[in-house]
Formats: structure tokens, C-alpha cells, sequence
């Protein structure tokens, strides 16, 4: 399995829209006070960053 560069921003696509969910789920379940903002905050900014990467894609 040879990873070029567009395998390896698909990869990092993947895990970070992942994460995103990871992290908005845990704002939505684990973390109802202030804090879960803060985690919801950081899924989105998760999302924009894969968005980036998908977008890259071809590209470089």
C-alpha cells in the first residue's frame, strides 16, 4: 500500500472529521456546563480543518 500524497490527506480528513464528532459528542453528552462549549468549539474547528484538507486534495 503505497500512501501519496492524496491518500494521506484523505486519511487525515477522515481522522479529524472523527475527532470532530468525538469531541461534539462528548460537549453534547459528558460536558453540559460551560466546558462543553468549549469542546463543541474545538469539533467545529476540527470540521474547518478537515474541509481544508478535502479540499487540498488534488491540488498539492
Amino acid at each position: 500500500m503505497s500512501l501519496n500524497k492524496n491518500k494521506i490527506l484523505g486519511w487525515a480528513t477522515l481522522i479529524m472529521i472523527v475527532m470532530g464528532c468525538v469531541l461534539i459528542g462528548l460537549a453534547i453528552y459528558r460536558y453540559a456546563d460551560v466546558a462543553g462549549w468549549g469542546f463543541a468549539a474545538v469539533g467545529v474547528g476540527f470540521f474547518a480543518n478537515a474541509w481544508v484538507f478535502n479540499a487540498l486534495k488534488g491540488r498539492v
